[in-house]
């Protein structure tokens, strides 16, 4: 799976069904391992009024990659 493909999905944290946003970035080691990703709110406004800034989600706390989500458990 491309990281284009992993940025047009939702990513929804399962403890408490928040939308987090979509991701950004990826933070890759020289090995060519994803150490973890960026996550931004996907609405503009949101991040200039709200207190909301990037997550950073690491592989491991991700449950599952499907269709159109990304469930992750922060």
């Amino acid at each position: 799976m491309r990281l284009s493909e992993l940025q047009m999905k939702m990513v929804i944290n399962v403890k408490d069904g928040k939308h987090l946003g979509i991701i950004t970035d990826a933070e890759i080691t020289e090995k060519g391992e994803i150490t973890y990703f960026t996550v931004m709110p996907k609405h503009f406004f949101r991040r200039l009024f709200r207190n909301e800034t990037k997550n950073d989600i690491k592989i491991s706390q991700i449950i599952k990659i499907g269709e159109d989500v990304i469930l992750v458990e922060i």
